[in-house]
């Protein structure tokens, strides 16, 4: 049986905070609003549940209003990264590719439904994962979408990766060993392990499950 090492997406294996920050406007604008996105403001809301994003840009506004804004949003962003994707990081499709060799590989995100979908459709990357879940999908946290994709898999062992704090409480709440993404967007401190590019992963996840 196959260990596994999960991933978060956001700031762990692509940055797709410039056609976000565009997709967003787009939504403003039809909406009559000055446009108020850009990059820095995309990566210090990813991570975060979708309704926890709503509540940050629309303070004030009712929930429905705001479960509105997001959806519109959403939309946008999948038909922009679509057709324009993001950035990889370094080194990820070989960094896959190695770890496939020897461990089963999955994605849990906060993410809406048909997020991870558009990630795979812009980069062919769908054929290195076995599972994938997230916070859209299932309305649990983290932790819970990690479990669950665990047990799915009947994994003895398995690791999560990501850039923020919420990812490291999402891996302790599954009972999983943490490794911080800190070429990410986010600070995870008390993190105990730490990658600075995706292709020291392989060697670091040997040492932790092999």
């Amino acid at each position: 049986m196959k260990n596994a090492v999960l991933f978060d997406l956001d700031g762990t294996l692509w940055d797709s905070a410039p056609g976000v920050s565009r997709a967003w406007n787009m939504v403003l604008e039809r909406r009559g609003l000055e446009p108020f996105m850009d990059v820095d403001r995309v990566h210090g809301v990813m991570g975060k549940q979708m309704d926890e994003i709503a509540a940050i840009l629309l303070p004030g506004c009712p929930e429905k209003e705001q479960a509105a804004f997001m959806a519109e949003c959403c939309e946008a962003e999948h038909e922009m990264l679509a057709e324009t994707g993001g950035t990889l990081y370094p080194g990820l499709e070989e960094t896959l590719t190695a770890l496939r060799e020897k461990y089963s590989l999955g994605i849990i995100s906060n993410c809406q439904c048909g997020y991870i979908e558009t990630f795979f459709t812009a980069h062919g990357l769908q054929k290195y994962f076995d599972d994938y879940e997230c916070f859209g999908n299932t309305g649990r946290c983290k932790g819970e979408n990690i479990a669950a994709v665990v047990k799915r898999g009947g994994f003895e062992r398995a690791i999560y990766v990501g850039d923020t704090c919420g990812d490291f409480e999402g891996a302790v709440l599954a009972g999983l060993p943490f490794v911080h993404a800190a070429y990410g967007f986010g600070e995870a401190d008390g993190a105990k392990y730490r990658i600075n590019a995706i292709t020291e992963l392989p060697a670091l996840a040997d040492k932790l499950l092999g």
